[in-house]
């Protein structure tokens, strides 16, 4: 028997220390929030991809009365890019979220396993890391790849 030793680094930063690219990526993620139809679990998510020719997409979490009909904000914005823009990319991604205040949240809140699994895939479509940014107020983590959040990935070499 043996223990392996998984590590990820992820950089916390605040984000006036990110480069104007990614501090614009971060706001148009709080923007999103505000889009979010949050009837059920009043927390609001917001996404903004960043696609490699510069373009924006936004996404945010859509719930539903009959669970789990529902989607998140990663894979809304992710399924809209790949639908809108099949051959671009994504560079990177900006997530916040909003709590049943309506205040943003404290600490950066991280994808659910579908989401980081959808992430993964969209990575590996295009044989490029996405660039992760999740912001809370007290921060950011920055990852630059899914296989930060996601070191044991299913891919496709695991069903050969």
């Amino acid at each position: 028997m043996k223990t392996l030793d998984l590590k990820s680094s992820i950089t916390f930063c605040q984000k006036e220390e990110l480069a104007e690219a990614d501090q614009q990526l971060i706001e148009r993620a709080v923007e999103a929030t505000s889009r979010s139809y949050s009837r059920y679990s009043h927390f609001s998510v917001g996404a903004c991809l960043r696609l490699a020719d510069g373009t924006h997409v936004l996404g945010a979490n859509q719930e539903n009365a009959v669970y789990p009909v529902g989607l998140c904000a990663e894979r809304t914005a992710i399924f809209a890019a790949q639908v809108q823009h099949p051959d671009l990319p994504i560079v990177a991604i900006a997530i916040a979220a909003r709590n049943e205040q309506g205040e943003l949240v404290a600490d950066p809140v991280s994808p659910c396993g579908s989401c980081r699994q959808v992430m993964l895939e969209a990575e590996q479509r295009h044989a490029q890391p996405m660039r992760i940014l999740l912001y809370g107020q007290r921060g950011v983590y920055v990852m630059d790849g899914v296989r930060q959040l996601l070191p044991l990935a299913f891919i496709e070499e695991s069903m050969k």
